[in-house]
């Protein structure tokens, strides 16, 4: 997992167990569920439209602020960044798992 994702995990939790004043991390818990689910959103949907206009650095920026409410809402949730990072190393080893592609995406 990388240093700089679980650092800035870490602080996540830190500021959920300690308030820190005018933190946003914090404000986001005490808003809660809701919130922090509407932010995801909202980052997903600046993610994609940043990669359409292919503006690579606007999109790095964008998935560098949902990787952080991403974070957040694992953090709320009790996840972990190694129970993403076992999945996806289990997802890896899977070769040819285009059957499970095709069933996904069927409705898409």
């Amino acid at each position: 997992m990388n240093d700089c994702i679980l650092s800035v995990y870490d602080t996540i939790i830190d500021r959920r167990d300690n308030p820190i004043e005018n933190s946003y991390t914090r404000y986001l818990f005490n808003k809660g569920i809701d919130k922090i689910l509407k932010k995801v959103g909202e980052e997903t949907a600046e993610v994609l439209i940043a990669a359409k206009n292919g503006i690579n650095q606007e999109t790095v920026g964008e998935i560098a602020d949902l990787t952080y409410h991403i974070l957040v809402l694992m953090a709320q949730q009790g996840i972990k960044p190694e129970e993403v990072a076992d999945t996806l190393n289990e997802r890896h080893k899977t070769p040819g798992n285009l059957k499970t592609i095709n069933k996904t995406d069927k409705n898409t």
